[in-house]
């Protein structure tokens, strides 16, 4: 191969795992990891909480969130070799609270969702290169849009049972007062790229 070709394939090779601005794109395989592990962990999430209020009403399923949620994101991030998480703009669990990028996204989608866009569909990702290590990392968010199911927790009319529950294990509680079809939150995942 000539000097002009082998050039000419460099760059494309190069175009290829790299946006516009020089940083790294992550391939279809691992937006497909994140993905799956956000579908997982909620899907999994979700069971928990709609077992636990059937058990025990809604205030069993501040039990869950508290407990089996952390669960759960450990045992998905294992299974999928991945690091998973939720957050918001209003937490329950300061320990969730977003970092910048992840405040930035979130606005994000509360705009794009304030306009109308399909909150199902609304997902974000960055690559980053980790500091200590080097090894580029896939930043992945998928936004999670309020269901009926959860204003029975974070909505705007709340029982005493579950008011009393929040304030015994979240006196700091600030994720209340949404409404079916806001964005409650997001899931979020990091991952070392596999290229």
């Amino acid at each position: 191969m000539d000097l002009p070709v082998r050039l000419a394939s460099s760059l494309l090779c190069a175009a290829l795992l790299t946006g516009c601005d020089g940083s790294v794109e992550p391939s279809e395989a691992d937006l497909a990891n994140a993905r799956a592990a956000t579908q997982e962990f909620g899907a999994e999430l979700k069971g928990h909480l709609v077992a636990a209020i059937k058990a025990s009403g809604p205030q069993g399923a501040v039990g869950v969130c508290k407990i089996a949620a952390p669960a759960v994101a450990e045992d998905v991030s294992d299974r999928q070799g991945v690091s998973i998480a939720r957050t918001s703009l209003k937490v329950r669990n300061p320990g969730n609270a977003p970092d910048e990028w992840e405040r930035k996204v979130l606005e994000d989608f509360v705009a794009r969702n304030d306009s109308g866009e399909d909150a199902t569909r609304m997902e974000s990702w960055t690559v980053t290169k980790d500091k200590a290590t080097g090894v580029q990392v896939l930043r992945y968010m998928k936004a999670i849009p309020t269901q009926e199911v959860c204003t029975l927790c974070h909505g705007k009319a709340i029982s005493e049972p579950v008011r009393e529950a929040l304030a015994a294990d979240y006196p700091d509680d600030r994720a209340t007062g949404f409404e079916v079809g806001d964005i409650r939150g997001a899931f979020t995942v990091k991952m070392a790229l596999t290229q």
